[in-house]
């Protein structure tokens, strides 16, 4: 019962406030360790990867040995404060009030017609890739993408994880996943030292992905954002394009958002989702954002559900 309420408190903490500070953030905690991790890593091939594969295992555990000190002290001094900190973790492993307010932000860019505001936003904030030279309907595209993929990884998953583990399975799962973007790169340095935290990622969002691809098609289905919505040709396009991203996962929530949309999603030199479509513009951002939050709810309503029924039984 602690867990389901944890986990409705986290959810309205998220909507309220958002990320918490950058010195509580996990990311923000992350990122000076791998950097240290990097530092020390061999120079072999072998070796890079035997070192890179202790650090996808070392890392995500030694989050959860700090979650579960963290829950014993505060266990001690009572029921309210064990439940404060699993909030408190809940709220530092999602963001989905921050990856929609980010996604809106560059709307009102490119909708204000600034176009270089709107790239400088969704490079910052949003993508990896390069965005100095994309178009207009490019940045729409590219922000409408990871409105997707960052519903299943940066909400979905760590929700599932949290369901299913409490805290300490959120905080290990967002280890992970910021420790595939720091170095899930198929460079020539990262090849190796990255390959473990790559494919350990991906085997986390192997559920949350086809969930979330799930819950998008649903959203639109049911006219949770605007009566325009096409849930069947979310379902379509997600059955025929899902598979077409390089990752195996990405590009499921992606194509069920190009087909709740109705709008075509093309990363240059590297994927088409619903390229029968229109190009996207400005304001299918905002349908975007809208079909996540619908999204988003059908999960947590789901979620909460079977906590709630695991208890009574």
């Amino acid at each position: 019962m602690r867990r389901a309420l944890a986990f409705a408190l986290g959810i309205g903490a998220d909507a309220a406030f958002g990320d918490p500070p950058n010195a509580l953030h996990p990311v923000a905690l992350i990122g000076p360790a791998a950097h240290l991790l990097r530092r020390f890593a061999p120079s072999a091939p072998s070796a890079r990867e035997r070192y890179g594969f202790a650090v996808a295992l070392g890392l995500p555990a030694a989050g959860v040995l700090l979650t579960r000190t963290l829950q014993f002290v505060s266990g001690r001094g009572g029921g309210m404060a064990a439940l404060v900190v699993d909030v408190a973790l809940f709220d530092a492993c999602c963001a989905l009030r921050t990856l929609l307010t980010r996604a809106s932000e560059v709307e009102a860019a490119l909708a204000a017609g600034d176009l270089d505001a709107g790239r400088a936003l969704c490079g910052m904030h949003l993508v990896s890739r390069d965005t100095a030279t994309l178009t207009e309907s490019e940045v729409a595209a590219a922000t409408i993408e990871s409105v997707a993929e960052n519903l299943s990884d940066g909400v979905v998953a760590p929700w599932l994880a949290f369901a299913a583990g409490g805290a300490s399975a959120a905080i290990a799962y967002r280890v992970a996943n910021t420790m595939d973007a720091l170095w899930g790169y198929r460079t020539e340095e990262f090849r190796a030292l990255g390959h473990a935290v790559a494919r350990l990622d991906d085997a986390l969002n192997l559920v949350p992905a086809r969930f979330t691809a799930l819950a998008i098609a649903l959203a639109a289905s049911m006219g949770l954002y605007e009566s325009q919505m096409d849930g069947a040709q979310a379902l379509t396009t997600w059955f025929a394009d899902g598979g077409r991203t390089e990752s195996p996962n990405a590009g499921h929530p992606m194509a069920a958002m190009a087909g709740a949309l109705g709008v075509a999603l093309i990363k240059r030199d590297a994927y088409e989702l619903g390229a029968v479509f229109r190009e996207p513009v400005a304001t299918d951002i905002g349908r975007a954002v809208g079909v996540a939050r619908g999204a988003a709810m059908l999960v947590a309503t789901c979620i909460l559900g079977a906590l709630l029924v695991t208890r009574s039984r």
